[in-house]
């Protein structure tokens, strides 16, 4: 079972690896109850690009290996990917790097289909599940 959020843009939050709050990482703001909607417009746009900019940069290089590790395998567990590190670039990695790798690369994600959704329409709103 997964924690999905919906509105303006719609997907599913990595399971293990992202957290409901995510959306404030963009500026977005929480309204509470049993699941959290968050309301961002293109007048705070900057702060999902700030936001979106920080991914990149803690990614660095493995924005691109895991890109490529994801584009060749339908599923994946923390030992898929180190040892997919091992193979591809001789890089050791652990369980902790994996978790760090994955969040950023989640928090990305769902920063682009924010983004994408205030450039097109003007504003965002989402209601994340807890």
């Amino acid at each position: 079972m997964g924690r999905y959020y919906n509105g303006d843009i719609e997907g599913k939050f990595w399971f293990g690896v992202q957290e409901s709050t995510d959306p404030e990482y963009f500026g977005m703001e929480e309204q509470p109850k049993y699941s959290i909607d968050y309301f961002i417009d293109e007048e705070r746009i900057e702060v999902i690009k700030e936001g979106l900019q920080e991914c990149i940069q803690k990614l660095r290089r493995d924005h691109a290996k895991l890109n490529k590790f994801f584009s060749t395998t339908n599923g994946y567990n923390d030992e898929m990917i180190i040892d997919w590190y091992k193979k591809q670039y001789g890089q050791e990695i652990g369980v902790r790097d994996v978790a760090i790798k994955l969040e950023w690369l989640a928090r990305y994600g769902l920063g682009k289909k924010i983004y994408r959704k205030v450039k097109e329409q003007g504003y965002c709103g989402i209601e994340a599940e807890l």
